[in-house]
């Protein structure tokens, strides 16, 4: 059986890159993360966290310069919406807790596709709703297993 191909819409300006790696883990769940993007002012020092996690797991950063107060939400729902119409994936994965995205999950919805959602504990419950599924990052980092550490066995 084919798996689910997905779009991977991130807000970096409010979801930590410290959550990358079990969100992207949470992820390959539901399916193949053909379109990964991080949307941000990267000169602000709160996009630090997503430094690495960009290169770690092939995302594609798209610079948002401060033109307005959503210049980043506008342009990430541009871009769904052009992603959408497009017809090529069966789901999206918007990684946020904004509310401002709550009636584009919604109409992804409506269009017959998934919605993960992802945020923090206080995402909004109108943008929870609209999900398919929500994931907590919080319960995401926490589910995640430290790496083990094995030495050499010696004979």
């Amino acid at each position: 059986m084919r798996q689910a191909r997905l779009a991977v819409l991130i807000d970096g300006e409010n979801i930590s890159g410290n959550v990358a790696d079990p969100l992207f883990v949470k992820i390959a769940e539901h399916g193949v993360a053909k379109l990964r993007r991080i949307y941000g002012d990267f000169s602000n020092p709160c996009l630090k966290t997503w430094m690495a996690p960009i290169a770690r797991h092939g995302v594609v950063a798209q610079q948002v310069f401060k033109n307005g107060k959503n210049a980043t939400d506008i342009t990430m729902i541009m871009d769904a919406t052009e992603i959408l119409l497009g017809e090529r994936f069966d789901g999206f994965c918007i990684v946020s807790s904004d509310a401002d995205f709550t009636r584009l999950a919604e109409r992804i919805r409506e269009r017959g596709l998934e919605v993960f959602g992802f945020g923090n504990a206080n995402a909004s419950p109108a943008f929870r709703k609209s999900c398919t599924n929500f994931y907590c990052t919080d319960d995401l980092k926490k589910s995640q297993k430290p790496a083990k550490h094995s030495s050499p066995q010696r004979a």
